[in-house]
């Protein structure tokens, strides 16, 4: 299986910073990688249109819950698609904590990302409340249950809300822990292939060591995507 590298720029970027990732990429060996770049809704078709198809793909951060209608400011799973994007990522903590999205939507979500033909990028993680009061697996668990429906291809990010852009990482002992429980909760509802990424400060330094852990398959990636000098020793850690 074919490791994944996403990286997720959240509200950042430029049209310039898309080019000169792109173009740092192109000559790069990402033969035995699949390389994601999620930029703001703004670049995607930029970024579809610079993209070497066969080593590069884009993504969204999101999509509307909504096919299409009257929905100020909203973006459908058809219009990503129009525009380019392979994936979407559905169900960041950031979606959950400033928008109230709940499982249920996070599903609806991904559900309509899978059957535009594209490939959903499921989010779940535990607060730093919840490690502390030793919720971790049980919320994780629920989240997964609750958040992902059975069908080929769609994939799972982890993502502790405690370490995301804090500097913090799990231990290796935590992701191994995690992504075991994730494995064999997704074995059970009958998505046993289901690709299962770590996120939450990855970077070069750390990047080999969470990819060589066992049942992490690939990884989310946030601020280290956003700088080429950065990004690059992440997807050079896959062996």
């Amino acid at each position: 299986m074919k490791k994944l590298i996403v990286g997720n720029w959240k509200m950042n970027g430029s049209a310039a910073l898309l080019h000169d990732m792109i173009m740092g990429l192109v000559d790069f060996n990402v033969k035995n990688v699949d390389v994601v770049i999620c930029p703001p809704y703004p670049y995607i078709t930029m970024a579809a249109a610079m993209m070497c198809a066969d080593k590069i793909s884009v993504g969204a951060q999101d999509c509307s819950i909504h096919e299409s209608g009257a929905y100020t400011g909203e973006v459908s799973v058809e219009m990503l698609r129009d525009c380019g994007a392979k994936y979407v990522i559905v169900g960041h903590s950031e979606r959950r904590q400033y928008h109230n999205e709940t499982n249920e939507m996070v599903k609806q979500k991904a559900m309509l990302v899978f059957a535009s033909g594209m490939t959903p990028i499921i989010c779940v993680g535990e607060t730093q409340s919840e490690k502390e009061s030793g919720q971790t697996l049980s919320v994780i668990e629920k989240q997964v249950r609750e958040s992902v429906f059975v069908a080929p291809g769609v994939v799972v990010a982890y993502e502790p809300i405690w370490a995301i852009g804090t500097g913090l990482v799990a231990t290796v002992d935590d992701v191994k822990t995690v992504h075991a429980h994730i494995a064999t909760v997704l074995g059970s509802m009958g998505l046993s292939d289901t690709k299962i990424l770590y996120g939450g400060s990855v970077k070069g330094s750390n990047a080999s060591e969470i990819l060589e852990t066992e049942n992490v398959q690939g990884v989310l990636v946030g601020g280290a995507s956003l700088r080429i000098d950065d990004f690059v020793p992440i997807i050079d850690a896959v062996k």
